[in-house]
């Protein structure tokens, strides 16, 4: 337990060490900017930015946040030390306890999705084994269940990581954005090149940043996260902001069930994403840029990482971006297992080294982002886009897909299926059709989870539904991040459901009453149909419309916004709460 105060403890040398090799060349940083605290009183928060390094670097050197390691840091960081402890206990991956073993490697084990039906018995394992396991929401390996992901003192990685990422669409022509995977070597600046890289970034240089606004406007390019946020409008508005620092952050902590797009990108053409931010960075005028990825993808971490070296190196970022005359430079930055700093502002607030939790809109990140400064975030899937975008114009990119819907999307196909894996399809493609490519069902279909658990059940009925922002939200569901999950008729549903509600019990920051008792109550719910029957009676299904109706109209953020979207989809559809 952590007090205001500092307490007798002291670090070790090597945890002492350890810290400083994270912060201490970074103490002079540009990094370091103001943060208006809320309240409006301003102080600045100069080195507090560091804090999620630093407690990634006492974590791995001694297994665990000990005391005197967390007193050590505060000091250097000049951060409370009760306010640094509820940063490091809001956290998955750093153990603030020390329990036997502490000091041991840990094994998460996935129990989401595809990785639920075997996680059991690989548990089990590991537990004979004398293992010491954590059960772990999804770790964004679903095409190859079950997930596991090894954490220890000497550096965490991800069994099957180093395994190379493998597409079925391999060779196809109408690929966009996956056209690099499996053909590039991610480690190489001149492979990159070999194959069109900064090609774009000349391009969008010698175009400017008011013709690149206007083609990306024209394009329609909308974010792929979930919110499908119009791109240029996005960018526009931080170009045009007011203020001397501005920002670019690549949302890279998918944690959504059921994705996996990001890890593959980072994996497999790490300096496509390097390049679209510094294609970002020239057109709306920032000077910083920041990867935000997910604890869990240590070999995407440090593809991404090579990838900013080699260029810095090559003089692709640094103090003149390719001799535009414009300072870019892009820092990475590690999560540490929680779903909720996939929202843009919870990100934002884990970046300057406070603990993950949404803030109210407006003001919005365009003028008030990442340290209060103006930001545009989008998330790799989108940033992709922007290269066909930039190289070969708007009509060129509106020729695929639909009116509503141009491009190609990513769709992270896993579960009963021939053959889970990462596609790309234009808009337009029909779910029966996706299905199909990836070697179809196996076994009789049951449903489909689209968007992930923050997403919906859709069943047979919907096989010939075209794929686009505008046909989906006319049927009631959503593409969201891009989650496409198939259950056969095997699976249990309820088991699934009751998963899903554990888990946004679980992610829930707590910050809104409407969430963070609405999360508690459904998997309540659910638990009580699992143990008490196959029914759900009517009154309970109408608490359940109310609770979800409410939770969907008040939570500060998207996760209170959709906690109850597949629960109330199985409903709907008649996969749970029946005596069928």
């Amino acid at each position: 337990m952590a007090d205001l105060k500092f307490t007798d403890d002291q670090a070790s040398a090597e945890e002492s060490a350890a810290i400083d090799a994270v912060i201490g060349d970074e103490r002079a940083t540009v990094h370091e900017h103001p943060r208006v605290i809320r309240g409006g009183t301003k102080r600045r928060h100069r080195m507090r930015h560091l804090l999620l390094p630093a407690l990634h670097a006492l974590q791995t050197e001694s297994g665990w946040i000990s005391p005197g390691g967390l007193n050590y840091i505060c000091e250097q960081l000049q951060v409370p030390p009760a306010e640094a402890f509820g940063v490091a206990s809001f956290y998955e991956l750093f153990k603030v306890d020390q329990a036997p073993g502490h000091d041991e490697a840990v094994t998460h084990v996935c129990v989401d999705g595809p990785c639920r039906a075997g996680s059991a018995q690989v548990i089990a394992g590991i537990k004979a084994g004398g293992g010491h396991v954590h059960e772990s929401p999804c770790l964004g390996q679903c095409e190859r269940p079950t997930a596991v992901f090894v954490q220890g003192r000497r550096g965490p990685n991800v069994v099957k990581a180093d395994a190379p990422n493998v597409l079925a669409q391999h060779g196809e022509p109408a690929l966009r954005l996956l056209h690099r995977v499996g053909v590039v070597d991610p480690e190489s600046l001149d492979s990159y090149r070999s194959h069109g890289g900064y090609a774009a970034l000349d391009a969008a240089i010698a175009a400017g940043p008011d013709a690149v606004i206007a083609s990306l406007t024209e394009s329609g390019l909308s974010g792929r996260g979930g919110a499908a946020f119009p791109t240029g409008i996005k960018w526009r508005g931080v170009r045009d902001a007011d203020g001397d620092t501005k920002h670019i952050v690549a949302n890279c902590d998918e944690s959504e069930p059921g994705t996996f797009k990001d890890r593959i990108v980072m994996e497999s053409d790490p300096f496509a994403l390097v390049e679209a931010m510094t294609i970002a960075a020239v057109t709306t005028g920032a000077e910083n840029g920041w990867i935000y990825v997910r604890g869990e993808y240590p070999l995407a971490t440090a593809r991404v990482q090579n990838a900013i070296d080699l260029a810095r190196s090559a003089g692709l970022l640094g103090d003149d971006v390719a001799h535009s005359g414009q300072r870019f430079d892009i820092e990475v930055r590690r999560g540490a297992g929680a779903y909720i700093c996939g929202e843009e502002t919870a990100l934002f607030n884990s970046l300057e080294g406070f603990r993950g939790e949404p803030r109210n809109k407006p003001p919005y990140p365009t003028t008030h982002g990442l340290f209060n400064q103006p930001t545009a975030i989008n998330n790799p899937e989108t940033l992709l886009n922007v290269l066909p975008i930039v190289l070969e114009g708007a009509a060129s990119y509106r020729s695929v897909g639909t009116e509503s819907s141009p491009g190609t999307r990513l769709f992270c196909l896993s579960g009963d299926v021939g053959n889970p894996g990462l596609y790309e399809f234009a808009f337009g493609v029909t779910l029966g059709e996706v299905l199909e490519r990836a070697g179809g069902v196996e076994g009789e279909l049951q449903a489909v989870l689209l968007g992930g658990a923050a997403g919906t059940f859709v069943d047979s009925t919907s096989l010939d539904m075209a794929l686009t922002l505008e046909d989906t939200r006319a049927a009631g569901t959503t593409l969201g991040s891009g989650v496409v999950m198939v259950f056969n008729q095997n699976a249990d549903m309820t088991d699934t459901c009751t998963r899903i509600a554990e888990f946004f019990r679980n992610e829930s920051c707590g910050q809104c009453v409407p969430c963070r008792v609405g999360a508690v109550r459904q998997h309540e719910m659910l638990v009580e149909l699992r143990t008490g029957g196959p029914a759900m009676p009517d009154d309970r299904r109408q608490l359940h419309d109310d609770m979800a109706r409410a939770m969907a109209d008040s939570s500060i953020c998207g996760l209170g916004h959709t906690a109850c979207s597949a629960v109330a989809s199985a409903l709907t559809l008649g996969l749970i709460g029946t005596s069928q």
